[in-house]
C-alpha cells in the first residue's frame, strides 16, 4: 500500500501536518519536510494559499504556498529535483502533487478572463471567479517522450540544459489539435531529422516541472540521417546497448524507456516504471 494518498481536504479543519512550498522548493529540517501545521502557520510567513493535499501514513497533510522563502533556524530550502534524485518515492510523489497544486494556486490568484479575484472552491480542486463565475482547474500539459531504436542501437541526444555528459531520450509538448502519434513523429523529425515507425506506448509519468504528463513510447528507426535542431540539441548519436553514455536519473520515465529496451535486447528482467 502506498504511504501517500492524494485527497482534497477541508482547510477549515484544524491539525495535521503541512509542507511549505515556494518556486519548486520545499522547507526541510533534519526530520524531513512535514511540519506541525498549526505551529508553522504562526510563523512570520507570506502565505499565498493553503490547500489540503491528502494523507501520508494516514495523517492529514496540507500545503502552504508562499510568496517568498523565509529563513528558519535548523531549516533549509531544497529543490523538488533533489527529492526526485535522493528521496523515497512516496515523499517525492507527495511533493510532486504539492508543487503542482502550489504553482497552480499562485498563478490563478486572479481570473485570466476578467481579472477578478479567485476563490478556492470548498471540497474541490478548483478556483472560482466571483466576478464572472469562471472556474479554473489545475493545469496539465501533455507531452511525449520517446526512445528511437535500431536493433542493438538507441538514439540518444543532449540538450544544452542537461547535466554535463548526460544523454537522454527525445521529448516535446503536444500541440493543440495534434494526436500523440503525430506529436512523436513531428518532434523526432524536428529534433534529429529522422523518420520513425512501429510506435509502441509503454507508460506515463507525472512530471511536476512544473505541470506536465509525460507519455512514454518506443519507436523504430525508419529512415534519415541525424540532423540536429539548432538551439535545442547539442549532440545526438546512436549508442550500442552494450556501451551507453551517462543516463538520466533512475526515477525518470526517460531512464525507464532506456532500461526496458536494454533489458529486452539482453534478455534481462524488465524494470518497473517508478510510481
Amino acid at each position: 500500500m502506498q504511504r501517500w494518498q492524494p485527497l482534497v481536504l477541508d482547510t477549515q479543519q484544524p491539525g495535521g501536518w503541512v509542507v511549505a512550498h515556494c518556486k519548486q522548493h520545499f522547507l526541510a529540517d533534519s526530520n524531513g519536510v512535514l511540519f506541525p501545521r498549526e505551529w508553522l502557520k504562526k510563523q512570520d510567513l507570506l502565505i499565498v494559499a493553503e490547500h489540503g493535499l491528502g494523507h501520508f501514513d494516514g495523517d492529514a497533510v496540507y500545503l502552504l504556498e508562499l510568496a517568498q522563502p523565509f529563513d528558519m533556524p535548523g531549516c533549509s530550502w531544497q529543490s523538488l529535483r533533489q527529492f526526485m534524485l535522493q528521496g523515497d518515492a512516496d515523499t517525492f510523489n507527495m511533493l510532486s502533487n504539492a508543487a503542482q497544486i502550489g504553482t497552480w494556486a499562485s498563478q490563478h490568484r486572479f481570473c485570466g478572463s476578467c481579472g477578478g479575484a479567485m476563490q478556492h472552491v470548498a471540497g474541490e480542486r478548483a478556483m472560482h471567479c466571483l466576478r464572472c463565475e469562471l472556474q479554473h482547474y489545475p493545469r496539465l500539459s501533455p507531452s511525449m517522450i520517446v526512445l528511437v531504436t535500431r536493433g542493438d542501437e538507441i538514439l540518444l541526444a543532449r540538450s544544452p540544459r542537461f547535466v554535463s555528459g548526460v544523454y537522454s531520450t527525445l521529448a516535446g509538448f503536444v500541440e493543440v489539435g495534434e494526436s500523440l502519434e503525430h506529436c512523436v513523429a513531428r518532434e523526432v523529425r524536428e529534433e534529429v531529422g529522422v523518420e520513425i515507425k512501429n510506435l509502441q506506448y509503454l507508460g506515463s509519468q507525472g512530471w511536476p516541472f512544473p505541470h506536465s504528463l509525460m507519455l512514454g513510447f518506443h519507436a523504430q528507426y525508419a529512415s534519415g540521417d541525424i540532423v540536429m535542431q539548432v538551439d535545442e540539441i547539442e549532440d545526438a548519436q546512436w549508442f550500442s546497448v552494450h556501451d551507453l553514455p551517462p543516463l538520466p536519473a533512475a526515477r525518470s520515465i526517460a531512464r525507464y524507456l532506456i532500461d526496458v529496451y536494454v533489458a529486452r535486447r539482453l534478455g534481462q528482467p524488465e524494470p518497473v516504471l517508478p510510481g
